[in-house]
């Protein structure tokens, strides 16, 4: 007995189907450069750090070195911070002043945001570190805390294999330019609007 031939529907999704893994096949084996990548998380909308600290899970898992500035967090001990800091293979460093609204003090913002800078600097002069993470690096562009310049600078001069994640709302079009990979986060919405305060495990 004769198999019975597939109906048109699903003949259809397989012709699709097909002709997207044959494209997506082509892609992949047009891909041979081998080298970091700079990558911007910006916009308004949530995600932008937890993707960045997803990226730093499978660095990990690959057993790779990460070093991780945070330019503007730093108040309270965030969940992904008391997690990380239990890897021998990460350098965690946190601003320690945290939000520009809490601080109310420019000068102190732009003393704290150039340590930071200090020690970010350092972290992408180093071929051992294989992923480096400036969290909210954008916010200090920003309010231009620090040169955009030198950090421009310091990005282009790392070593080749590096890869650098930049994320915070505002990222300067030089920036952007210069990425590889720019994610453009977008609100539809957000708990905190209805009343929800920061959540452990979500926000902190």
């Amino acid at each position: 007995m004769s198999a019975e031939a597939p109906a048109p529907e699903a003949s259809r999704h397989r012709d699709r189907m097909q002709r997207r893994k044959a494209a997506v096949d082509a892609r992949i084996a047009a891909a041979s450069v081998d080298r970091g990548v700079l990558l911007v998380l910006t916009g308004n909308g949530k995600g932008k750090s937890s993707s960045a600290f997803g990226m730093m899970a499978r660095a990990l898992g690959h057993g790779m070195r990460v070093g991780v500035v945070q330019f503007i967090k730093g108040r309270g001990s965030t969940g992904e911070e008391q997690f990380f800091r239990r890897f021998p293979e990460v350098i965690y460093h946190v601003m320690g002043e945290g939000f520009t609204w809490e601080t109310q003090d420019r000068e102190r913002d732009v003393q704290a945001a150039r340590a930071a800078w200090v020690v970010a600097a350092a972290l992408l002069r180093d071929a051992d570190i294989a992923m480096v993470i400036l969290d909210e690096l954008n916010i200090a562009l920003r309010y231009r805390y620090l040169p955009l310049a030198d950090v421009i600078a310091a990005l282009r001069e790392r070593p080749a294999q590096q890869h650098v994640v930049i994320t915070g709302r505002g990222a300067p079009p030089e920036l952007v330019e210069l990425a590889d990979t720019v994610t453009d986060m977008r609100v539809v919405k957000h708990a905190f609007d209805a009343g929800v305060r920061a959540q452990r495990g979500v926000e902190l």
